[in-house]
């Protein structure tokens, strides 16, 4: 007979009739269901059943598609909602959420005004400084799973905001995935830059992981900002990651925060 899971121990023979106690594998976590539809409605979207910008099927039809109650199916959008990876609209059904949709344009932006909420000042001014093909170095080959001398993009970009610029970011991309990107093709594209990855190169970002500490403004950062050399800028170093959890962007971001305050929920 086959041991159960819930077993804390089996007697296995050791010779002389002794026995010597083992412990049993431990049982599996408990995943409570709505977890679990969670996890099988961001396999779809992994997978690209469903395209940003696209309806998913109704909390009916999903019920019915994973056999479980709707409310069920109700709580686990709640959460993605939540996250915004999907993006209820009343009247209409559930949308996968996109990066051009105005409230998640902001998502990885946590720099506001003193005066005011992320996007109250209005859509940046994006000044493209370059937009090169290099050889990854060994800490940015690290921080995007590459080999040391892969391939990447490096972009180096300034955001201005009332005419003051604000925001020096450096960005390495892995070349092969966005094959084709050039700094006319940036300058020219209206939108945020994460929709631009998402509607032409197919790359969404879905989670990111930043590090934050400050450094004096200086190696021509000062310049492209407008401050004095060794004036404190907030340095946020970030990694956005896809659905996949494949990390596809290091981007190295330098904050002056004399009318700007970075803002974070906790909880």
């Amino acid at each position: 007979m086959l041991p159960t899971l819930n077993s804390m121990t089996d007697n296995i023979s050791a010779g002389a009739g002794s026995t010597v106690a083992v412990a049993a594998p431990l049982a599996p976590a408990f995943s409570p269901l709505y977890q679990q539809i969670k996890n099988l409605i961001l396999n779809s979207l992994r997978s690209g059943e469903w395209k940003p910008g696209e309806v998913i099927p109704s909390e009916m039809e999903l019920a019915a598609r994973f056999r479980v109650s709707q409310g069920t199916v109700r709580k686990a959008i709640d959460e993605l909602a939540s996250e915004n990876l999907l993006l209820r609209r009343q009247g209409k059904g559930t949308y996968v959420a996109t990066h051009a949709e105005q409230h998640v344009q902001f998502r990885f932006l946590n720099l506001v005004p003193d005066s005011g909420l992320p996007g109250s000042e209005g859509p940046a001014q994006r000044d493209i400084i370059e937009c090169r093909r290099a050889r990854a170095s060994a800490d940015i080959a690290r921080a995007l799973a590459l080999h040391t001398g892969d391939p990447v993009l490096q972009v180096r970009r300034v955001l201005s905001f009332a005419g003051t610029p604000t925001i020096l970011e450096d960005i390495w991309l892995p070349a092969v995935p966005f094959k084709g990107l050039t700094a006319e093709r940036l300058a020219n594209y209206q939108g945020p830059m994460y929709a631009l990855f998402e509607t032409e190169f197919n790359v969404r970002m879905v989670r990111a992981k930043e590090k934050i500490r400050a450094e004096p403004a200086f190696q021509g950062r000062e310049s492209l900002l407008k401050v004095a050399r060794g004036t404190p800028l907030l340095s946020v170093e970030r990694i956005a990651y896809t659905y996949q959890d494949e990390p596809m962007e290091l981007r190295r971001g330098y904050y002056r925060t004399d009318t700007h305050h970075y803002l974070n929920t906790l909880g």
